[in-house]
């Protein structure tokens, strides 16, 4: 049908469709690239919904790294599955520079969002527990900023104003609780804060909406993924 129709055919699934589509205070942009995260995580034969109660284990292994970067190899052992191209299109999309390597808590958080799409605040909840000092589990902007871009599979989102916002006493760090009583007081926060120019009804009117970056890698969205092409696309800076 595909053919006859002239459209090109992606091997994305109906979760998959679940995961852009789901409700959250955190809606995933158009062209995320958590969709092709997706579709790596089933090529190595892991189920979310399997990985979903492993993720307290895969948090804490991440957590105890503060942010050390691995390679290749350790990816593989702490996956527990063997070096294939397919991992190695995953690794690519969390290293930064390409450089070989990346950082553990950034695949957590993607992979949190893919198990349970809808329960935003939980995925924020365990990337602070990762990301938190060790005094009080806050973070800085720098941090804030990794989260919601690695949840979002966007490459660039302002978080400048919403940390300003949620940091009422200008601490320069927040924790959790702070996000949660901000995110209950405020719950389209995502869209006045984050990407407004995205989401207003009359700047779409006005003015059609520029392409922006896939999120993790560069060459990546769901309405030009061709058939048979093999994904291979880096994080970017």
């Amino acid at each position: 049908m595909a053919e006859a129709l002239g459209v090109s055919v992606t091997d994305y699934t109906f979760e998959d469709c679940q995961l852009a589509l789901a409700e959250g205070q955190l809606r995933l942009p158009a062209d995320t690239c958590l969709l092709e995260f997706a579709r790596l995580v089933r090529g190595l034969g892991l189920k979310p919904e399997k990985l979903e109660k492993d993720l307290d284990k895969y948090s804490e292994s991440a957590k105890v790294k503060r942010g050390e970067k691995i390679g290749l190899p350790e990816f593989a052992a702490y996956l527990e599955v063997p070096v294939s191209s397919v991992l190695e299109d995953m690794f690519s999309l969390f290293d930064e520079g390409g450089g070989g390597e990346m950082d553990l808590r950034e695949y957590v958080v993607a992979l949190s969002v893919v198990c349970r799409p809808s329960q935003t605040l939980d995925t924020i909840q365990l990337a602070f527990k990762m990301y938190g000092s060790q005094e009080d589990s806050s973070i800085d902007e720098a941090d804030l900023s990794c989260i919601l871009r690695t949840a979002l599979g966007v490459a660039e989102l302002p978080v400048a104003d919403l940390f300003q916002a949620i940091d009422g006493e200008e601490k320069g760090r927040i924790t959790f609780g702070d996000f949660d009583r901000f995110a209950e007081m405020y719950p389209d926060f995502a869209e006045e804060y984050l990407y407004p120019d995205q989401t207003c009804p009359q700047h779409r009117a006005q003015t059609p909406p520029a392409p922006t970056p896939n999120g993790f890698c560069t060459d990546f969205s769901p309405e030009n993924s061709d058939t048979g092409r093999k994904p291979f696309c880096k994080k970017l800076d």
